[in-house]
């Protein structure tokens, strides 16, 4: 990795669009060769403000990338019967090479079991047991979203991962646990920390890689951390600021950390573009495995 001034920021946002032009290509010469273009299916079930946001930049990446996008809306009353069903018919949809159900599902639906019903091989946010298993059995499979783009992050701007102390703040199933696996796959040295993990600004503080993902707002203070180490946030919050304006913030204090840190990603345009960019890439994975490329 090149030397680089305190708080250079990782720039998700910049990676994630490079991403979707290098797939664009690559989609486009599959369609003008006479192929059907990729397909991913997003079901939607209710009207939560911040899903239907997400889903809308889902959809409009899609476009930007050649990708046919399916949406399927169900309302907050539907069953998880009723869930499970659109899924089957979608695992059987031949133009669907990915599907991705928008969480969190209202109120109190089953949501693994449902997730649990979506074919593996077209499972793009990689959440299912089985990619998930095979995640940490060291098998090629589909891998969740924002673990890959975190990795696919640092890869890019060449920090070193072999041999490096990582640190994972938070253990959950969708971020922390695959985030350690994927970086042990890159050999480094990682350390899972949680809320009840002994001394965790001293272990934080041991990290050459810090990857926080525990869903506290500014939870991570610029002293816990090394001089010189490369900080990503997973973590996004909404909050008012003093003036009564929204403020958007990650789970660690950016303002401190970027002087201390080599390395940081911005809350927002660091993960949450990145997050994006692999399902693409997962859809586009899925869908050449599907016509035998």
């Amino acid at each position: 990795m090149p030397e680089l001034k305190t708080g250079s920021i990782l720039d998700g946002k910049a990676v994630a669009a490079k991403m979707r032009e290098d797939l664009k290509k690559e989609v486009d010469g599959f369609v003008s060769g006479g192929a059907r273009p990729p397909g991913l299916s997003v079901v939607l079930v209710g009207d939560n403000p911040a899903s239907e946001l997400y889903v809308r930049n889902k959809i409009t990446a899609c476009k930007k990338t050649g990708i046919e996008s399916f949406l399927e809306r169900l309302d907050a009353s539907a069953s998880a019967a009723e869930i499970i069903a659109v899924i089957e018919r979608l695992n059987r949809d031949e133009r669907v090479d990915g599907i991705l159900v928008q969480l969190p599902l209202p109120g109190d639906l089953p949501e693994k079991e449902i997730l649990e019903h979506i074919d593996p091989a077209k499972d793009v946010d990689g959440l299912h047991p089985y990619n998930l298993g095979c995640l940490t059995a060291g098998r090629e499979s589909l891998r969740p979203c924002t673990p890959s783009g975190v990795v696919s992050l640092l890869e890019h701007y060449k920090v070193p991962l072999s041999g490096a102390s990582a640190v994972v703040v938070g253990r959950s199933q969708l971020v922390g646990k695959p985030a350690a696996l994927l970086l042990m796959e890159k050999n480094a040295t990682v350390t899972i920390c949680h809320s009840r993990t002994k001394d965790l600004s001293e272990v934080i503080g041991g990290a050459d890689i810090l990857v926080v993902a525990m869903g506290k707002s500014r939870f991570v203070q610029g002293s816990w951390i090394k001089p010189g180490a490369v900080v990503v946030d997973v973590g996004i919050h909404y909050e008012r600021g003093e003036d009564g304006k929204q403020v958007i913030t990650g789970d660690v204090d950016f303002e401190a950390a970027k002087s201390v840190a080599s390395l940081i990603t911005p809350v927002p345009g660091g993960v949450g573009p990145m997050t994006v960019a692999e399902l693409l890439a997962n859809t586009v994975r899925s869908y050449k495995k599907k016509i035998g490329l």
